[in-house]
């Protein structure tokens, strides 16, 4: 990755923690980075392509430092964690016009996420692919969920209880959620 665009990022993310998104200005972030303003427009449109390319990259760096995902609790404290990290952040990007690619990214990650959860934790059973989607579906609404009402609560709980919780309830249940399934999507 270039590292002046990096740089542009990560003092995005900073202004981020200090200001609410639509109180960034590209004069901010130039003068924070000590380039000037051509170099910001050689590497991005307007703040809110910076806005998607740093969400974007944030998934992406989820993705790479997060490759096994065995358990609930190994899918849902590592995102918990990377929203409580920069919960000033998210919730004003969650609260801005970019809030929709929050989302959208969200998603995306939490996907990728439970996919590899139920591949792994489905390997060895016969549930058709039918059930895998649903499963997968399921599991990604429920971690997007749980984020979106954190946000929606204005960040009141803790997220990482909270998300240990739900572990906790969900362990050993998967089991048995896999052999309804396998029945229920049976042809």
């Amino acid at each position: 990755m270039n590292r002046t665009k990096k740089a542009i990022s990560e003092v995005f993310w900073q202004l981020l923690e200090e200001k609410p998104y639509n109180k960034i200005t590209v004069q901010n972030i130039v003068e924070r980075c000590e380039v000037n303003r051509n170099t910001f427009y050689y590497h991005f449109q307007d703040i809110p392509d910076l806005a998607e390319y740093s969400i974007k990259e944030w998934t992406n760096r989820i993705i790479r430092e997060n490759s096994r995902f065995e358990t609930v609790d190994s899918c849902l404290l590592p995102i918990a964690r990377e929203f409580v990290k920069r919960k000033t952040a998210f919730s004003h990007i969650y609260h801005s016009v970019c809030g929709e690619t929050l989302i959208r990214y969200m998603g995306e990650v939490n996907h990728y996420i439970v996919e590899s959860y139920i591949k792994n934790a489905t390997e060895n059973t016969n549930l058709p692919q039918e059930g895998r989607t649903v499963l997968i579906r399921f599991y990604k609404s429920i971690m997007v969920g749980v984020v979106l009402d954190w946000f929606a609560t204005g960040t009141s709980y803790d997220l990482i209880d909270f998300c240990q919780i739900v572990c906790q309830i969900y362990e050993g249940s998967f089991k048995e959620t896999v052999r309804k399934l396998a029945v229920a999507t049976a042809y």
